[in-house]
């Protein structure tokens, strides 16, 4: 066991006893106490398997922090005092994989971790879809060999598909989970971006549109 863990929590003695625990259970763990200092630390390095985030943070708080590791394709889960049910929306709406309350057991921070990494190790090795190649851990995307620029949002898009192949998504469902939005009639947006994967990547017939609902990736298993 490898895995990266990014530890961002402002109380000292809760992150020491969080990252003790992980490198025991032998994980590699980097910690910070300041939001504003992990932003600037990811930009030199954001290779984690999943990071651990607390809400309320000096410097920049977590729901403000969970854009930029989005971005990085580092699932999140907050730890967090803020119990109430908002809270928790916003946190599992915008994409987090999970939301503990504290105080909670170190036993179950490290089984809901686990959940969190076998889920994504799933998708850490290269995805082939026809002539088509993902590679999820460069956020790379190859179509015959050759690389294909897809904007950032595009290819999170993609992986809601592959992640989700041979079921039908709802626009909401992909606003929900990409803009942490859920838009009355407004389809523009998810519509947008799947016509440029499409172009991009040849897929008309991959992703298939489904008549009133949305859009469903279909590949043979």
């Amino acid at each position: 066991m490898n895995e990266r863990i990014l530890v961002i929590e402002d109380e000292a003695a809760i992150n020491d006893l969080i990252c003790m625990n992980l490198e025991v259970a032998g994980y590699q763990v980097t910690p910070y106490l300041d939001g504003a200092e992990a932003e600037a630390g990811l930009t030199r390095d954001h290779a984690y398997d999943c990071a651990l985030v607390d809400i309320m943070l000096p410097g920049k708080d977590g729901f403000a922090l969970f854009p930029e590791l989005k971005n990085y394709g580092i699932p999140v889960i907050f730890l967090t005092a803020k119990g109430d049910l908002p809270s928790k929306v916003k946190g599992l709406r915008d994409g987090a994989e999970d939301y503990i309350v504290k105080p909670f057991e170190m036993l179950e921070l490290l089984i809901r971790m686990e959940n969190v990494l076998k889920r994504h190790r799933t998708y850490q090795e290269v995805i082939h879809i026809r002539d088509v190649e993902i590679d999820p851990q460069s956020r790379t995307v190859k179509k015959n060999g050759k690389e294909v620029a897809l904007m950032p949002m595009e290819y999170d898009c993609l992986m809601m598909f592959v992640r989700h192949k041979n079921k039908a998504l709802t626009r909401s469902q992909l606003l929900t989970a990409l803009w942490g939005v859920e838009f009355e009639g407004e389809t523009r947006t998810v519509d947008a971006h799947v016509g440029r994967i499409r172009k991009k990547l040849g897929f008309q017939d991959v992703i298939k549109t489904i008549p009133r609902i949305g859009y469903r990736l279909e590949v043979d298993e």
